[in-house]
């Protein structure tokens, strides 16, 4: 289903955050319905690094396509401010299209940008952020790659700037909105309020960040038609990775943790490597 049709049902569209195809892999056996590629999670799995604007276009493009090369969900991706003005907006956004995303987000802040939950950040000038949305509109070659507008500025400039910079985005002709941050559920029932009636809103659950963390059956009832828990993938792996590393280094073999891992046979099994050999078997000349 394409997700411009799944947006229309009523139920909110629950996204987990992946950041590569093994984390995309997993996800889609769990059943989800779609994928959501956080360029704060690239950053912190490829670079170790923070989410403060060093992840680059073609890391994310190449992330993304080794995704949708393995896993055939639709993939919602953090295109972050589009890595430059509008021109390289229109660059990210045919780049990203091409890699296989079927949403792609953009957003207001000043470069180098930093996680939406994060202070000190900034924002671009209401003007200079619509012409990077219809540049981005202008560049995509397809109706069905859609186009996300996030705002940061209710950290900025407050709750009701933000609200009437997702209504100038949302003239532009976007096919979502996410208003980045809301503090209460006060602040999300006024953005449900003015736009859920009117185009898909995306909330975003981030563990210890700004955002009151909610459920999606509860989201929904809001308003909200997109759920992203974007980070909490690699704050889990994280979690398992130090209390393996410990053991490991404490006992210097893996026999404690071995009820907690997959044995060799069952991550072969999980990545599919009987089917992929089988298919080579195929092409072998007889």
């Amino acid at each position: 289903m394409a997700l411009a049709e799944r947006l229309q049902q009523p139920q909110a569209l629950l996204a987990p955050g992946v950041y590569d195809a093994f984390s995309a892999l997993v996800a889609q056996q769990a059943g989800f319905e779609a994928l959501y590629l956080s360029g704060a999670s690239i950053a912190y799995t490829r670079l170790g690094r923070s989410d403060i604007g060093l992840t680059t276009a073609t890391e994310v493009a190449q992330t993304l396509s080794h995704i949708t090369e393995r896993v055939s969900l639709p993939v919602i991706v953090d295109a972050d401010t589009g890595f430059g003005n509008a021109l390289n907006t229109q660059r990210t956004v045919r780049s990203f299209e091409r890699a296989g995303a079927a949403m792609i987000q953009l957003e207001d802040q000043t470069f180098p940008k930093r996680c939406g939950h994060l202070d000190g950040k900034g924002v671009v000038p209401v003007g200079e952020m619509r012409g990077k949305l219809h540049a981005a509109l202008d560049a995509r070659q397809s109706a069905s790659t859609l186009i996300l507008a996030r705002t940061d500025a209710l950290a900025v400039e407050g709750l009701s700037a933000a609200l009437d910079r997702a209504e100038a985005y949302l003239e532009c002709g976007v096919d979502a909105l996410f208003i980045e941050a809301l503090r209460t559920p006060q602040d999300m029932a006024l953005a449900c309020q003015r736009f859920a009636r009117r185009v898909p809103l995306l909330a975003n659950m981030v563990e210890g960040g700004k955002t009151p963390i909610e459920s999606a059956d509860a989201l929904a009832q809001k308003g909200f038609k997109i759920v992203i828990f974007p980070g909490g993938t690699a704050r889990a792996v994280a979690h398992a990775l130090q209390s393996y590393y410990a053991s490991l280094k404490l006992h210097q073999t893996t026999t404690p943790w071995r009820d907690r891992m997959l044995d060799f046979e069952g991550l072969n099994r999980l990545i599919e490597t009987p089917e992929l050999l089988a298919l080579g078997q195929r092409y072998e000349d007889k």
